[in-house]
C-alpha cells in the first residue's frame, strides 16, 4: 500500500509540473538541455538494467539481482536521479513558486521512496548493505 501511495505521489507531482500553466522564460533552452540530460541518464539507467529488475514500485520483486554495473556502480538509485534531473529542467523553463514548490514536494516524495526501498533491500540482502557502502543514492560521489 505505501508503495502505491509513493508512486502515486510521484506521477501525480510530474503531472502537475508539466500542465501549461506558465509561459516559457528566456532559459527555456537550458531548461530543455537539463530534462534531456534527465533523459540520458534513464536511458543508462535502464541500459544498465536489462535483468528484468525495474520496477516502478519500490518493492523488491521476487528473484531479482542487485545491479552494481553500469551507471549503478556510481549511484544506486539513477532512475530517481533522472526525474530529480528532468524535473529539475522543467523548473528552469517555467520558473515560478508554483514549480518550485512541487519540485520540493517530488523530491521530499522521492527520497521517502528511496529510503523505504533501501530499507527492504538491507532486509534482503547483506549484498546490498555491503553496496551501499560504495556508492552514493543520488549523485555520483556526493550524496
Amino acid at each position: 500500500m505505501k508503495s502505491n501511495i509513493l508512486v502515486f505521489m510521484q506521477f501525480f507531482i510530474i503531472f502537475l509540473m508539466i500542465l501549461p500553466f506558465g509561459t516559457h522564460s528566456t532559459t527555456f533552452m537550458y531548461g530543455l538541455g537539463i530534462s534531456l540530460v534527465g533523459g540520458v541518464i534513464g536511458f543508462f539507467a535502464l541500459r544498465s538494467n536489462q535483468l528484468g529488475n525495474f520496477n516502478i514500485r519500490p518493492d523488491i520483486k521476487e528473484e531479482c539481482t542487485l545491479v552494481t554495473s553500469g551507471i549503478y556502480a556510481y549511484i544506486r538509485h539513477p532512475m530517481y536521479s533522472a526525474v530529480l534531473v528532468a524535473m529539475l529542467g522543467v523548473v528552469v523553463m517555467y520558473p515560478s513558486v508554483y514549480e518550485y514548490t512541487l519540485y520540493g514536494a517530488l523530491v521530499i516524495t522521492l527520497l521517502i521512496k528511496l529510503s523505504y526501498e533501501e530499507r527492504l533491500w538491507k532486509c534482503e540482502s547483506e549484498e546490498y548493505r555491503r553496496y551501499t557502502e560504495s556508492t552514493k543514492r543520488l549523485i555520483p560521489f556526493v550524496y
